[in-house]
């Protein structure tokens, strides 16, 4: 009796694996899916169902089968579109009756159909597991993030090989680490180069809008806050694209596989809800990597400091008036918004003599780096002159060649 209510409820587990997308955009009956007595969803606290399952495979490890199983039959009776939770309440049942020897054990004649749905539910677990395992040092923080300002009150940083998002907290004393959660990634992993490539980008981002859940498809879940995917230096470089939002999971779904969206990075309804609620529109800047380096505070500001000395001189030749002297900080390949720097100059003229030798201040200050085959620093600063109470937000892009750094964009955000 026990093996034929396994093989039940491996049949509606593999179901809820594998409709995927297709749940997403139809909604499947309840009655298809559901596999165990359901109650309604009351518990939705952020990161809460993996810590739950965490529990059980701890629990796993101490050889407290009877435990584990009472927690699993909870938790999926909580969340009851929780595949992997399913799965490993599944693997517990079964080992009532027989050994089981690997995660989803399925029976023999389920194989064939169930292996793609296994093996995704597997490097979720994986993935799960990884991340927790392998834990940031204590106080580190990623080294793209070498100064933010208080008006950046939250950063994120996504590290895809750990299907991991970070969430910090910019206090006084310095970004602090106060929350992270599993996510998903693009199909074909990160990396984008082209519309329709199932690729997530990678580099220094920031939140554009968060999107009202009621003008969504039920495929994105409970919302939605896109990035500024193209950003200068992806435009810069020929890539192409758009709508990379953060956002959630469909009715369905509690998580998807790790490498399964068309280039989004897709959390778990509960926690996308924990971040909406945290973070702000335009001043949450998200870094999005393949693997994060982890650096002491003291490290990224040390590694930042070259930067900002070149940052100060060219404050002091905008503060000087003197028009060649700030031209000698531009790139020759220099955009603004369509405009070369020839056509840009005009414009710089135009606010030189407007600040008339006034020291330029630059408040609110933020620099992160991006590296790969080049050197890039994205600022944002508040750019006032004194004398003046208020100034336009700036936001440049620097690139490193050879011992200097020159910009190539400068806008007004």
């Amino acid at each position: 009796m026990k093996r034929h209510i396994f093989t039940l409820f491996m049949t509606a587990v593999v179901c809820l694996a594998t409709t995927g997308h297709a749940a997403a955009r139809k909604k499947v009956p309840a009655k298809a899916v559901r596999v165990a007595p359901v109650k309604p969803q009351k518990v939705v606290e952020a990161g809460l169902a993996e810590a739950r399952l965490i529990e059980i495979y701890q629990l796993l490890a101490k050889t407290q089968s009877r435990e584990a199983l009472a927690k699993a039959e909870r938790l999926v009776q909580d969340y009851p579109n929780f595949q992997l939770a399913q799965l490993v309440y599944g693997d517990l049942l079964a080992a009532r009756t027989r050994p089981v020897q690997a995660l989803g054990d399925v029976p023999p004649s389920m194989l064939k159909t169930a292996a793609p749905a296994l093996i995704e539910l597997r490097d979720e677990s994986q993935m799960r597991l990884k991340a927790l395992r392998e834990r940031p040092p204590a106080g580190a923080i990623p080294s793209q993030f070498l100064a933010l300002s208080i008006r950046n009150k939250h950063a994120i940083a996504v590290d895809a090989s750990r299907s991991r998002l970070y969430l910090f907290e910019n206090r006084p004393t310095g970004l602090v680490l106060v929350a992270d959660y599993y996510i998903s990634v693009g199909k074909s992993g990160v990396e984008k180069q082209v519309e329709g490539d199932l690729r997530t980008p990678m580099g220094v981002y920031f939140i554009t809008s968060n999107l009202d859940p009621k003008s969504l498809k039920d495929f994105y879940g409970s919302g939605a806050l896109p990035i500024n995917y193209p950003n200068v230096l992806d435009s810069k470089r020929g890539k192409t694209g758009r709508g990379i939002w953060l956002h959630g999971t469909p009715p369905g779904q509690f998580s998807r596989p790790p490498l399964a969206t068309d280039g989004c990075v897709v959390l778990a309804n509960p926690d996308l809800d924990q971040v909406i609620r945290t973070v702000e529109v335009r001043t949450t800047p998200v870094v999005i990597a393949q693997h994060l380096n982890w650096v002491t505070s003291n490290n990224a500001r040390s590694a930042g400091k070259p930067f900002e000395d070149a940052l100060t001189a060219w404050q002091s030749a905008k503060s000087s008036g003197n028009v060649d002297r700030v031209l000698s900080f531009y790139s020759t390949d220099f955009n603004s918004n369509g405009k070369t720097l020839a056509e840009w100059t005009p414009s710089l003229r135009s606010e030189l003599d407007k600040v008339r030798g006034r020291t330029i201040q630059l408040k609110d200050l933020s620099f992160l780096r991006w590296t790969d085959a080049a050197d890039t620093m994205v600022v944002t600063f508040g750019e006032v002159a004194d004398g003046i109470r208020t100034g336009p937000t700036k936001r440049q892009y620097w690139s490193r060649q050879g011992s200097q750094w020159k910009i190539f964009f400068e806008g007004v955000i």
